[in-house]
């Protein structure tokens, strides 16, 4: 395809490869490696990257999970997938997968840090811990992962990353707001590591997804309270990462799956503030049961996305 081939030259027209980092890879398979991919967008991810050809590696710290994700790779693509069982919020996550690449002869060129966590209702009621939680998966875990593998990527001269951020991290989300913020720090770091390593042989891309029919955001909106489960529109895993793939093959930084999150993208950098902030809690108002709630019940966080 014309499009491919001229995204491939233009990706690295300053391309500069150490030959020590080649021989480290010889006679290794490079694998594609996606964190929380035992399921969701993760999941649809690995398939269609398995689809190309590609060896995928599932992340994922439940173990039957795993086995069930590993499984439907098989089924799906025929291909075989690794499961590498892993918290990545662990400071040695990196080399831990790093291990478990290496033991199956393997090294990894592409990094899908998927992984993520939510939170909603009112700030102020949610536990300290579900918020650090959130930043910890959502932000620490990601740029930890990406400074570990950036590095060899540009010394082999390929490669890339894919951080899965939201639709929501271009403003700000009431009721949603550690969420939406640590989003909106995924859209900025990939637009900066991407304008740094421009021209270098390394693909960096950020998607940005509106709603998408995953246990993700049944787990935030359990009550199915929040306008905008009606007012937007819903997309597939498997869309999603179709999007996901072909927008990073053409080099694309920041990637929106979907016509309608496409022209919400365009749309929103000129909305001011005073408008946006409010219109968005509007639709993210979980109603007087939702944002109120009492105990226990505060705190609406949910279970990573495994």
């Amino acid at each position: 395809m014309v499009y491919q081939y001229l995204a491939d030259r233009w990706i690295g027209r300053r391309r500069q490869v150490e030959q020590v980092a080649i021989d480290a890879i010889d006679g290794k398979t490079p694998a594609v490696v996606v964190t929380g991919g035992s399921r969701g967008i993760g999941l649809a991810i690995a398939i269609r990257f398995a689809l190309a050809g590609r060896t995928v590696a599932l992340v994922a710290r439940d173990a039957g999970q795993l086995a069930a994700a590993v499984e439907s790779v098989q089924e799906r693509t025929g291909q075989a997938a690794l499961a590498i069982r892993c918290d990545i919020t662990d400071p040695a996550a990196a080399q831990i997968i790093e291990a478990r690449l290496g033991e199956h002869n393997c090294y990894l060129e592409i990094l899908v840090n998927n992984a993520g966590a939510g939170i909603g209702g009112e700030f102020i009621l949610q536990d300290p811990a579900s918020i650090a939680n959130v930043v910890d998966l959502n932000v620490q875990a990601p740029t930890r992962l990406t400074r570990h593998v950036l590095p060899g990527m540009l010394d082999r001269g390929r490669g890339g990353i894919i951080n899965v951020s939201s639709l929501g991290g271009l403003m700000p989300g009431p009721y949603q707001s550690a969420y939406y913020a640590s989003k909106a720090y995924v859209i900025s770091l990939t637009r900066a590591l991407a304008h740094e390593v421009r021209g270098r042989g390394v693909r960096i891309s950020c998607v940005a997804p509106g709603p998408v029919r995953t246990e993700f955001h049944e787990a935030l909106d359990s009550d199915h309270r929040a306008l905008y489960r009606y007012l937007l529109p819903w997309m597939s895993p498997e869309s999603v990462a179709a999007s996901i793939y072909r927008g990073y093959r053409l080099g694309h930084a920041v990637i929106v799956p979907g016509v309608v999150n496409a022209g919400l993208y365009r749309i929103v950098g000129f909305l001011p503030y005073q408008l946006i902030v409010p219109l968005v809690g509007l639709l993210l108002y979980p109603g007087p049961n939702g944002a109120q709630q009492d105990g226990a019940r505060h705190d609406k966080v949910r279970k990573r996305k495994a």
